[in-house]
């Protein structure tokens, strides 16, 4: 099912724009998330270890390989066209793997063999149902080093406004008027698209083998303070968001 570089180059762009239109501080949630995988790597002699869960067609780990150019990382997708996507356009950027997060035998598909420095994902947890959620967050936090750190970049459901929410240390600073860039082509449309291109034909019938329904997904609907509640149960020793952008927040949690 191989794509031809041009292709994927198309596919990967047009998917950074119709990203854009959910998230309004994207890149600086991107870069946040560099900066803590930087800081908790730094002057360590062993290489790196990071996982990506939930890569997608690699747009985090593209940008943390070129952060990290020394490190190893390990990037995870349910979705076999978007995996393709990101092995043709991203291939040197991180060993991409076909798993489903949460499931059986998921970890043991990706072939650690050293304990992670860092998990890190961006709009892929939310999907998971609370009973998962809690499983996964346990096996993340027994696959982390001490002083290890799970960050999680993701779409969380208001409550009570930014203040209840918990303290913002890094603040965001894009114009809102970026919002509505790339307005005409969402998810549904590029779904759409795609559908149309006979390249992908395979992979998309592949996708759809495996996830019939197209979608965004109905999500847990889980507040911030309860996923803050689920990762210090599951083992964390802290757990709490370090940038907000209206329900958009980073989150991270010390092994």
């Amino acid at each position: 099912m191989g794509l031809s570089m041009a292709t994927a180059e198309l596919w990967v762009e047009r998917w950074e724009r119709q990203q854009q239109r959910y998230a309004v501080g994207r890149e600086e949630r991107f870069t946040v998330i560099a900066d803590i995988v930087e800081h908790i790597t730094a002057g360590r002699a062993a290489t790196p270890l990071v996982l990506d869960l939930g890569c997608g067609p690699g747009s985090l780990a593209a940008r943390l390989a070129r952060r990290l150019p020394d490190a190893e990382i390990v990037a995870v997708d349910m979705d076999p066209l978007l995996l393709e996507l990101a092995r043709t356009h991203h291939g040197s950027a991180a060993r991409y793997v076909e798993a489903v997060v949460g499931e059986t035998g998921w970890i043991q598909a990706l072939g650690l063999d050293r304990p992670l420095d860092a998990a890190v994902s961006t709009t892929a947890l939310h999907y998971l149902s609370p009973d998962a959620l809690q499983h996964t967050y346990r096996q993340l936090a027994a696959l982390l080093r001490p002083g290890g750190v799970l960050v999680n970049g993701d779409h969380l459901p208001p409550e009570g406004g930014p203040e209840a929410a918990g303290i913002v240390t890094h603040v965001a600073r894009r114009g809102a008027e970026r919002q509505q860039a790339f307005a005409h082509e969402d998810w549904g449309s590029w779904w759409a698209a795609v559908a149309d291109d006979s390249e992908l034909a395979d992979l998309l019938a592949a996708r759809r083998h495996k996830q019939p329904r197209n979608g965004t997904g109905g999500g847990t609907g889980l507040p911030l303070s309860a996923h803050v509640r689920l990762l210090r149960q599951a083992g964390f020793t802290h757990a709490g968001p370090v940038w907000q952008y209206g329900n958009s927040y980073v989150v991270v949690a010390t092994r």
